[in-house]
């Protein structure tokens, strides 16, 4: 149960302990203590003001007389500063059923105002407007679109409030420290050692695949925007240069800073041989139809008729060569393995149209035989216990249910999540991201062999 901070009431949240947990959830590793209830302190901004500003990042959570149970996040935190607010983090919620659901604002638009009144999302939907137990809604009466929703689902066209709280939302590594005990077993087993590491460089420069008529294997990675995918491939070539590399672009982006399709050969050192193994990279994936990588421009990457720098166009489908068409490509042309890019931090914020999306293109890779990996990335942005050591990656419980979540969600055995760290915003290389990017790289190939040993190279 929840107390109010900094105060002795009794009072405390209407939220149940499975509620908070999942919106706990949707925010990562985060603490939420009640800061504000309307119920006690009143509907007025000012009391709204007084308890809530300069608190940092906050949920809203409103109830209304229909039972729904709704709000919204803001990682910006409030000032009265009367400025327009950009917070690509913030976000709309409604529990639809017995799950909150997500609207993220979109890119490049104002999430609210940061003014002396009530609490607002995107200046369409405002909480106790005009001091009064209403949200007032005026989706319908100006342009700006940073939330796209229909009131009847997120709050059943029922405008009249039964409570409204404000929680304030800290990530716990801001929090006590945590304890992990020295016993406590992990749930993988990792050797986090130099020779581990060399070991596994070794095993990838003298792997030759299964078919002599393969003489790199072909991984393709697919994500959402933004989640690591050209990372990925930076950080591999990095551990091989030993140095820290940036071939491929990437950032944090609102869209895919990927535009084209890249085939990234990778070579043992400056002067060294090409690696046996291809990282090709693919735009984003966006969840709105007509914008990032189209389902069937996967389809033509995956049977290998997709020539390396061809620009994608999210409104028209690559078009195969006629001729080229009527013949199927090399059996080196095609992609043996697929992976799956999925940032650690975001599971939980994942749209149904993205999870649709994946579902999709998980069937037609299904359909194809071809071997299927998750790279679940950014795991110390996810879990304070691992930002602070990596080597907690396997005795965090945190983590582990994060890689069930991906698991059930994308459909695929837990054995085949693979959390990683990539290189990000690192000078030198380090060992313990060395050993786990490595790991992954090896099972890639591994999975890679077991496509090759069930296909006919005729």
């Amino acid at each position: 149960m929840f107390t109010f901070a900094g105060s002795g009431a009794t009072n405390t949240s209407k939220l149940t302990e499975k509620q908070r947990k999942q919106l706990s959830g949707l925010l990562g590793n985060v603490e939420l203590t009640l800061l504000y209830k309307a119920s006690v302190h009143g509907y007025n901004a000012s009391a709204f003001h007084q308890r809530c500003d300069r608190q940092g990042p906050t949920l809203l959570v409103a109830y209304n007389n229909s039972g729904y149970i709704f709000g919204g996040y803001t990682s910006v935190e409030y000032a009265q500063s009367g400025q327009h607010i950009r917070d690509e983090e913030a976000f709309l919620f409604s529990f639809q059923g017995n799950n909150p659901v997500c609207i993220n604002v979109r890119s490049g638009c104002n999430a609210r105002l940061d003014n002396t009144g009530g609490p607002n999302f995107g200046q369409k939907l405002y909480f106790c407007y005009n001091n009064q137990p209403i949200v007032y809604d005026q989706s319908g009466q100006i342009h700006d679109n940073a939330f796209t929703f229909s009131p009847a689902t997120l709050y059943g066209n029922n405008t009249q409030l039964t409570e409204c709280e404000v929680y304030k939302v800290e990530q716990r590594s801001s929090l006590s420290k945590p304890q992990v005990s020295i016993k406590e077993k992990p749930w993988r087993n990792v050797l986090w050692t130099a020779e581990r590491r060399d070991e596994l460089m070794k095993m990838i420069r003298n792997h030759k695949p299964l078919i002599t008529s393969v003489s790199r294997v072909r991984i393709l990675m697919i994500g959402p925007v933004g989640a690591g995918k050209s990372s990925f491939f930076n950080s591999i070539n990095s551990i091989f240069m030993s140095r820290m590399t940036s071939k491929a672009m990437s950032g944090s982006a609102g869209t895919s800073l990927t535009t084209q399709f890249r085939t990234y050969p990778v070579k043992d050192g400056r002067e060294g041989k090409p690696l046996p193994f291809v990282l090709c990279d693919t735009m984003g994936l966006e969840e709105q139809s007509g914008a990032g990588l189209d389902i069937e421009d996967i389809s033509s990457i995956l049977q290998g008729h997709v020539p390396d720098r061809y620009k994608f166009n999210p409104t028209a489908p690559f078009q195969p060569d006629e001729q080229k068409a009527s013949k199927p490509a090399s059996l080196q042309e095609k992609i043996h393995c697929v992976v799956y890019v999925i940032d650690a931090t975001k599971i939980s914020l994942m749209s149904d149209k993205l999870e649709e999306k994946l579902a999709a293109i998980r069937r037609k890779v299904n359909s194809l035989g071809i071997a299927q990996i998750v790279l679940m990335t950014k795991v110390d942005e996810a879990c304070s216990l691992v930002e602070e050591d990596l080597q907690s990656l396997y005795v965090s419980s945190y983590i582990k249910t994060k890689v069930q979540e991906v698991s059930s969600r994308l459909g695929v055995s837990v054995s085949c999540v693979l959390p990683v760290k990539n290189y990000s915003q690192e000078l030198e290389l380090e060992l313990n991201c060395d050993v786990l990017l490595l790991t992954a790289l090896q099972q890639m190939l591994n999975f890679s062999d077991d496509y090759l040993d069930d296909v006919d190279p005729v």
